[in-house]
């Protein structure tokens, strides 16, 4: 629909056109002439909408804190499941996980050579050396977050704590790439590279994803590939970065008792760290440490 210079603008914040997303609409324009991928207005938040996210994610940020003080050797991915379940219900939220798509549980608790979707459980006990992957997401007054943490239990070998630290770097380093008006295909083509460097692999079949007013929302965030690829990035696009790294090669395989939990192939290890980032008129901003 073509909208007057005078027409209240499409983004929902109740300003003309002229003053609020016209002039972006002719830049997103000419980025297209030239052959980019753009942007549906979808996967652009307005001012109102980012503010009730932002609200969304600190509840994420304390839930992530309270498993930081609690999680040790000799308790369960259960137990973990029970502080994550009962801090977020106490904080007027919701655990996002619970029940989507027939998820069992809270949380995800992915350990060791698990890559993601570990479903928490009695029988697994945390133990000295472990490395654990915890992913939360909120709902909190119909506003969704996402963010995960590694977590190192006890005394960790050298290798473990390397791989964790590489992830680590490799989600920040990319993170500090995200700008308007670049192609989204900076972030996989940087974390691919650096981590290629430490003689890592990049998970391929899981990526991040956008964020906000549902669970997933289109952009699919690719954590490997090339620089000039992928839908140009502007400011109110709001995603995760969320790379999962293994040591040994990338492919995978997903436990056909449950349906859901992904392992390495080669029984290695993996690790995966996520933040939720907003872009901005000059960066982003990171909305979940």
């Amino acid at each position: 629909m073509l909208l007057g210079r005078n027409s209240k603008c499409w983004c929902g914040s109740g300003e003309k056109y002229k003053k609020c997303h016209m002039e972006f609409d002719e830049k997103l324009k000419q980025f297209a002439r030239e052959g980019y991928e753009i942007p549906t207005r979808d996967m652009i938040k307005n001012a109102e909408q980012i503010e009730k996210i932002k609200e969304s994610a600190k509840i994420n940020t304390a839930v992530l804190d309270e498993v930081e003080k609690h999680i040790k050797a000799g308790m369960t991915t259960e137990e973990i499941n029970t502080i994550v379940h009962d801090f977020t219900v106490a904080n007027g939220a919701i655990p996002a996980p619970l029940g989507f798509c027939g998820y069992p549980k809270s949380v995800c608790t992915s350990v060791n050579d698990q890559i993601c979707h570990g479903i928490p459980s009695e029988d697994v006990v945390l133990k000295d050396g472990d490395i654990i992957n915890v992913d939360v997401s909120t709902i909190y007054n119909g506003y969704y977050s996402d963010a995960s943490r590694m977590y190192m239990i006890g005394e960790v070998s050298e290798e473990a704590k390397k791989l964790v630290q590489v992830t680590k770097e490799s989600m920040e380093l990319a993170i500090s790439k995200v700008k308007p008006w670049v192609p989204m295909g900076v972030i996989g083509a940087t974390i691919q590279e650096y981590v290629h460097k430490h003689g890592y692999t990049v998970v391929r079949e899981f990526g991040g994803h956008g964020i906000g007013l549902e669970f997933h929302e289109d952009p699919f965030v690719f954590h490997y590939g090339y620089e000039d690829e992928g839908v140009i990035m502007v400011p109110g696009m709001m995603f995760t970065i969320e790379p999962m790294i293994n040591q040994g090669g990338y492919d995978l395989y997903i436990d056909q008792n449950n349906g859901w939990t992904s392992y390495t192939k080669d029984g290695k290890l993996s690790a995966q760290w996520e933040n939720m980032i907003l872009v901005t008129e000059d960066g982003c901003e990171i909305l979940t440490y």
